[in-house]
Formats: C-alpha cells, sequence, structure tokens
C-alpha cells in the first residue's frame, strides 16, 4: 500500500465516522457509553484519591512546571486509542454501487439438413462440415444463450438439447454427418421437433435457426404446419437456403442436381416473424450468422449491488499509534511528574 492510497482511506474511513452510511458491526456503538465514561472516571478518581496535606502558603514550592498541565495527554491518548479500537470493531465500509447485469438470455435451436446433398463440394470441404463450422463458431459467440441442435433428413431427431454448456453443443456438431437418419429432406418435421425442444422455454426471446439445401420431400407434417405451430408459441424462425442454386455435381457414376424451396423457406420465415437468408458461399453463410446474431442481442437487466471495501484497518493503526505515543511520553516526558 503506497502512501497516497493510504491517505485516501483514511479520509474515507474518517468520513463514515460521521455518516453512519455502513457499519457491519454498527451495536458495538453502544460501548461508547460505557467504556471511555468508565476510563474517565477511573482516571480522575485515582488522579484526586491521594492523601491530602494543609499549608499555610504556597509560597516557596515555586512555580508549577507547564509539563505539570500537560502530564493528562497520554490518558486522552488512550481514551481517543480505544474510541478508535470501538470504531473498528464496528467495521466502517465504504459502500459503492455498481451495476451488474443478468443475462435474460435466448434460447435458439439450430436445425441442420443432414440429407445426402448436403455432401455437394461447392462449400468446402463440403456443405454440411462448413455449416458446422461456421454454426458452431455463432454459439461461442454467444455466451449467454442456450442452444440445442436438432438434425434432420427423411426424419429428425434431437442431437442435444437446450443447454448452456457450450462446450458440449460443439463436442456434438462433430457426431453430426450424413447417413445416420435415411435420406430425405424432411423441413416440416426438422422444424416441428425444433418446436418442441423450446415450446416450454421461458426465455424472452425463442428463436430456430433452420437450414436445408433442398426441398421437403419427406416426414408427415407440411414446413407451412411446422411454422402456424413455431408462430403460435412465438417463435420465430430464420431460415437458411445454402448452396449454389441448381447446382450439379458428380459423385462416383452418379450424377446429382440440387434445388432449394426458396418459397418454401421464406413463407416459413413471414410466418414466424423471421427473415430468409441465400448462401452461395461460405463468407456469404458467415455473414448472414452475424447478422441474426445482431438482431437477436441478448437482453440484459441491470442489477443493483453494492461492493463493500473495509476500513477498520486505519482505526487500528491508529489506536495503536497513540498508545504507543501515550506510553512513550508516560516513560519519558511525564515520568518525574506527579
Amino acid at each position: 500500500m503506497n502512501r497516497d492510497n493510504f491517505i485516501q482511506i483514511i479520509n474515507a474511513a474518517f468520513e463514515k465516522i460521521f455518516t453512519f452510511e455502513s457499519y457491519a458491526n454498527p451495536e458495538w456503538f453502544w460501548a461508547f457509553l460505557v467504556i471511555p465514561g468508565l476510563l474517565i472516571a477511573y482516571y480522575f478518581k485515582e488522579l484526586y484519591d491521594h492523601v491530602s496535606f494543609k499549608y499555610s502558603s504556597s509560597k516557596g514550592f515555586g512555580k508549577t512546571s507547564a509539563l505539570a498541565y500537560l502530564r493528562h495527554i497520554p490518558f486522552a491518548f488512550l481514551v481517543i486509542a480505544v474510541s478508535s479500537f470501538i470504531i473498528a470493531l464496528a467495521r466502517p465500509q465504504d459502500a459503492k454501487s455498481w451495476e451488474e447485469t443478468k443475462t435474460q438470455g435466448i434460447d435458439m435451436v439450430i436445425a441442420m439438413d443432414i440429407s445426402s446433398s448436403m455432401n455437394a463440394p461447392d462449400f468446402k470441404p463440403n456443405r454440411l462440415e462448413a455449416s458446422k463450422k461456421i454454426a458452431a463458431e455463432f454459439i461461442n459467440l454467444r455466451p449467454n444463450d442456450r442452444f440445442g441442435l436438432v438434425v434432420f433428413a427423411a426424419e429428425s431427431f434431437t442431437q442435444c438439447p437446450l443447454t448452456i454448456d457450450h462446450n458440449r453443443i460443439t463436442e456434438l456438431f462433430d457426431d453430426v454427418r450424413m447417413g445416420i437418419l435415411e435420406d430425405g429432406t424432411a423441413i416440416g418435421s426438422g422444424l416441428a421437433t425444433s418446436v418442441k425442444r423450446l415450446k416450454d422455454s421461458d426465455a424472452k426471446s425463442k428463436v430456430i435457426v433452420l437450414l436445408t439445401d433442398g426441398e421437403n420431400n419427406a416426414g408427415s407434417i407440411s414446413p407451412k404446419t411446422a411454422a402456424e405451430l413455431a408462430s403460435t408459441f412465438d417463435i420465430k424462425v430464420y431460415t437458411i437456403g445454402i448452396g449454389k442454386e441448381n447446382f450439379q455435381y458428380q459423385q462416383g457414376p452418379y450424377i446429382y442436381k440440387t434445388k432449394i424451396d426458396n418459397a418454401a423457406l421464406n413463407d416459413i420465415a413471414e410466418i414466424t416473424k423471421g427473415r430468409y437468408y441465400r448462401a452461395q458461399t461460405s463468407n456469404a453463410l458467415k455473414n448472414i450468422y452475424e447478422e441474426i446474431d445482431k438482431l437477436e442481442k441478448t437482453e440484459l437487466a441491470s442489477l443493483k449491488y453494492y461492493k463493500k471495501t473495509e476500513l477498520f484497518l486505519p482505526f487500528i493503526l491508529l489506536g495503536i499509534l497513540l498508545l504507543s505515543i501515550g506510553k512513550t511520553l508516560e516513560l519519558t516526558v511525564f515520568k518525574t511528574i506527579e
């Protein structure tokens, strides 16, 4: 502790003596009604409780030394020191008001298409791997939100329920691969499963990011029905059509051509008051997630709390200093004064 800091603490401490703004143990102030009074009473009793002698005249005794009038200083220091110790026991504190942010986070589900067309190489190394990487980066940028992961092909299932453990959900992205579900594209089922994960959430904002590169050709629930269900539970859906338009590629002896149902994805977004995006490159997909990040900012509520700094130490040091000075004076300057 340097000199300036020490002086600041002492100044703050003495300000608290008179304001009584914050004491951890204020009951110690009752000691002021007893202890200093007892000390003063005992001191004066000892001072005057001596055998007295009568003299016809004080002439010849000489003048009283000036030090005799100052002999009470050590006792005054004792009283002040005891008072300082009482204040220290009351624990004066400097209470400052701060603003603490308390998260009212967003619950968000990533619904990802894992049909065989996601193997298309217009994204490197393919659409699925690029989508997983960018989605994981997006999740890690939002530490205050809960995320869930739903995957779908001809059917859908929950890869990870809503969790604040972002490490866990990004690890589960590694297990997402094509072929674990029957091939097909059940957009309605993927969306309905995501809604099921969010419908009972009490978060202030509930969001689904649905990513696909195809048309709904499987499942028992239509995309529109699933969108209306999401709207019922105030769930906003951002849809992303990934891949170049009518992209054609060859895999082995087979030639594949992908087609995105832009109209259906746009309808889902409109029904749920979300937005539809097209991502034809990895950079475009990353920019889309960045825009969603801006649109879905976590709402923060301010909550006041008090950070308290203990200020008893200066009073202890003052008491020790005064006791030391008083005792030194008794043993030196005032030793011969009776």
